[in-house]
């Protein structure tokens, strides 16, 4: 009985779950999401709520295509929220959502969102939502770090609101 040596270590690099994209000016960054069943309702149609992880994906993936790790000893939250729901979508559908930083405060950062269907590019919804950055320890705002600022200010170029 011979045993086969294990196969030696190879990086495997991270597969892209977003992209960057010229198809929706301002937007230059999605990501997609598949409507999975246990997203819709009764109605057979997605949750209304469901749209927010899909847009946390897409920021996510925005951020860490931009390079940025974990802001040590701080973390966003969630401050203001506004959502318009304009079309439903469906067991299966391909969602393609895109993301932008479309001001950055002192202390806060406020994304613009949008969901479509593919492949007819529906508009599904629009969302605007506002993250404070805060220190772990005391939950107080702390200021965006100046090297968050210029990575996203040198992504979004003129559209970027300060």
């Amino acid at each position: 009985m011979s045993v086969e040596p294990p196969a030696p270590s190879v990086a495997i690099e991270a597969p892209e779950l977003g992209r960057v994209t010229s198809r929706r000016p301002p937007f230059k960054y999605s990501a997609l999401s598949r409507v999975w069943f246990s997203d819709t309702d009764a109605q057979g149609v997605v949750y209304y709520g469901r749209y927010l992880p899909y847009f946390d994906h897409a920021r996510t993936e925005y951020h860490r295509h931009l390079g940025g790790p974990p802001i040590e000893g701080a973390e966003f939250v969630m401050r203001a929220l506004e959502v318009e729901y304009h079309a439903p979508a469906r067991f299966d559908d391909l969602i393609e959502s895109f993301v932008r930083v479309r001001r950055i405060g002192r202390t806060s950062v406020t994304y613009e969102c949008a969901a479509y269907r593919l492949p007819d590019d529906t508009l599904m919804v629009t969302a605007s939502q506002t993250l404070v950055l805060v220190e772990l320890g005391t939950r107080r705002p702390t200021p965006v770090p100046d090297a968050l600022r210029e990575r996203v200010r040198a992504f979004e170029g003129a559209d970027l609101e300060e």
